[in-house]
């Protein structure tokens, strides 16, 4: 048989072939699953018991169950729907690791009992997470994607996002806190913190973002700080890429934060075009910064 053909039959099938969403908590994985079929590829989802949206179902083509810690079941359900590739995205609330009760209620397979035990007993951060599930997925023949493959239009850009443009102060206080913030993140620390007169409020940590506005509420009575989001310069894609919603500009108002600045290209914006226009109603200058082509040194005050 012609080896040509052979070649072209594999790609043929391959992009046939349905595409797998690990789906977790929030809206995320809705848009996921509808760019999926808009790309003209079928959705075979697993939906994370306690986490996935009541609406996610309707949006696939099949749709199953797992627990957070049955990294096997993901796998035999993927492979018997013929998925080769797969999206991980949505929220999965990371300090359940440390709640032992918490951790035994998800029923973990063996399969998860192992890899925690050989690879995440004693590093737990992030990249390690996504390093040891992406590798188990693809000894088993299942390839995780770049988590924003489908979601292109809800993606950060360059520049002022929307009619609300930051005052001199407020860029002083981009400028400082970029760089800071950079740091932060390629450290392992966080994505995000909040600024106020060139001076660092708050640094998120594991509490997450909506924790991180709220310490900075109580930290900073004063109207007008800023909070900046982004990912270490190294990120990986296919997993924990930052987000923020309508709900996160509504937080930042609410507590008196007047700027969100973001990483272009490296924060998924929900619902982009209608979290633009929250943000110009509230009066919160949405700002995107290109990482490594912004000034790396702080303005000072």
């Amino acid at each position: 048989m012609n080896a040509a053909r052979v070649d072209g039959a594999t790609r043929a099938d391959a992009a046939r072939a349905p595409i797998g969403l690990i789906a977790g908590s929030g809206v995320l994985p809705l848009l996921v699953a509808q760019g999926i079929r808009a790309a003209g590829l079928r959705v075979v989802c697993i939906g994370l018991h306690d986490h996935f949206h009541p609406d996610l179902p309707r949006h696939c083509d099949r749709f199953s169950r797992a627990g957070v810690l049955q990294i096997g079941r993901w796998i035999r359900l993927m492979r018997a729907a013929g998925a080769r590739d797969a999206v991980m995205v949505g929220r999965v609330k990371k300090a359940t690791m440390y709640r032992p009760l918490q951790l035994l209620r998800q029923l973990p397979d063996l399969r998860t009992v192992l890899l925690y035990y050989r690879r995440l007993r004693f590093d737990r951060r992030s990249p390690a997470l996504l390093a040891a599930v992406a590798e188990e997925l693809a000894a088993s023949g299942v390839h995780l994607m770049d988590s924003t493959r489908f979601i292109p239009d809800h993606i950060a850009t360059e520049g002022v996002m929307g009619r609300t443009v930051p005052t001199a102060s407020q860029q002083r206080d981009i400028d400082f806190g970029w760089p800071i913030l950079q740091s932060v993140a390629n450290l392992g620390i966080g994505q995000a913190i909040t600024v106020r007169d060139c001076d660092v409020i708050a640094v998120e940590a594991m509490e997450g973002t909506d924790a991180t506005i709220d310490r900075t509420a109580a930290i900073c009575r004063r109207m007008g700080w800023t909070m900046l989001k982004t990912t270490h310069d190294s990120h990986d894609l296919r997993a924990d890429v930052p987000t923020v919603g309508i709900q996160t500009v509504e937080r930042i108002a609410a507590a008196g934060g007047r700027v969100l600045a973001l990483g272009a290209g490296r924060v998924i914006m929900l619902q982009r075009e209608e979290l633009i226009a929250a943000a110009d109603r509230l009066g919160v200058a949405l700002v995107g910064i290109r990482g490594a082509e912004h000034d790396p040194r702080p303005t000072l005050p």
